[in-house]
């Protein structure tokens, strides 16, 4: 069983980057498991201080979640021309962990329009030594659609190429 962490930088309640991962656990092979993170809004705000031998216990769940994962998917709005403060934040408290380097990743991006996020991401990731599959990721022109989950899932247009994506990043983790 492959299992998948996905992570939204939105913190918005309706939000696409929320929908399109809700839409990739609905369209998962059966031998992948997705789990959503949920934690992003209630993460404490980056301390170096505080990033010692007993970090915050959301700091602590955090990790053990990206640890257990095979893989991440990311999708992340951009915001004034940037990556969205909170979710710098959580890729700051990720930075020194063990966890972290060499966990692939898979970026999906919702709108066309967003085309700084994914260098900007990218950039971050790598510094990070994360292992962005640039193959799998993908951008969806999704602004603008009434799409939920369901309906991102079901679309023809939208369902296959994120199957194909997830089928794609799937196979590049177990490559390794």
């Amino acid at each position: 069983m492959t299992k998948l962490l996905a992570i939204s930088g939105s913190l918005r309640a309706v939000s696409m980057n929320t929908s399109v991962l809700e839409a990739c656990m609905k369209l998962a092979p059966a031998d992948v498991s997705i789990t959503l993170y949920k934690g992003l809004a209630g993460l404490p705000p980056f301390n170096p201080d505080l990033d010692g031998d007993s970090p915050p216990k959301k700091i602590v769940a955090l990790r053990k979640q990206v640890g257990a994962a095979d893989g991440l998917i990311i999708s992340c709005p951009e915001y004034a021309h940037g990556i969205p403060g909170s979710f710098k934040n959580m890729l700051d408290w990720l930075v020194s962990c063990v966890e972290f380097p060499e966990k692939p990743v898979l970026l999906i991006n919702t709108s066309p329009q967003s085309e700084r996020i994914t260098p900007l991401l990218m950039e971050v990731l790598m510094t990070m030594s994360a292992r962005v599959v640039i193959n799998a990721s993908l951008t969806l022109p999704l602004k603008g659609k009434k799409l939920d989950a369901d309906g991102i899932a079901k679309s023809k247009e939208f369902g296959g190429q994120l199957r194909d994506s997830l089928a794609g990043f799937v196979d590049a983790i177990n490559a390794v």
